[in-house]
């Protein structure tokens, strides 16, 4: 059956995601703007980890966030175009933290409890899109 009215759940599940993403934009921010004087500041291990990020995982970030952000804004707004950046999104957060846990030594800097941030990061990532995907399905988001 499909309906034009979303669940009573939706629109707070929906701005908590929005507020997630722009923590997420925030973290990006702080991470691309950390000068030479705080890194240093960090554990070597940690100053290890910053100064030896690729490019490619630092657009994976942006996408990631920024995609994230505009998928949720766009849920929001029950528009299913969403679609798009949220795919876009849970890709490059899979490809970033795939990097970040399998790649790098963030595992051994950081402890076991390493994999516990990439894996909600992506579970969430997937599930808003999976949320995206049903809504459109059952005609609340269209």
């Amino acid at each position: 059956m499909h309906t034009t009215t979303s669940p009573a759940w939706y629109k707070p599940i929906v701005i908590l995601a929005f507020l997630w993403n722009c923590i997420g934009i925030f973290n990006f921010y702080s991470q691309q703007t950390m000068s030479a004087d705080e890194i240093a500041q960090l554990p070597s291990g940690e100053q290890a980890l910053m100064l030896d990020i690729p490019l490619w995982t630092i657009i994976a970030f942006g996408i990631g966030v920024f995609g994230g952000t505009l998928g949720s804004l766009g849920l929001l707004m029950k528009k299913a175009w969403s679609k798009t950046p949220l795919l876009l999104s849970l890709i490059a957060v899979f490809f970033q933290m795939g990097y970040w846990l399998f790649f790098t030594k963030s595992v051994v800097v950081y402890g076991p409890t390493t994999y516990i941030m990439p894996l909600v990061v992506i579970l969430i990532a997937y599930l808003l899109l999976k949320l995206c995907l049903n809504g459109i399905r059952k005609g609340y988001i269209h």
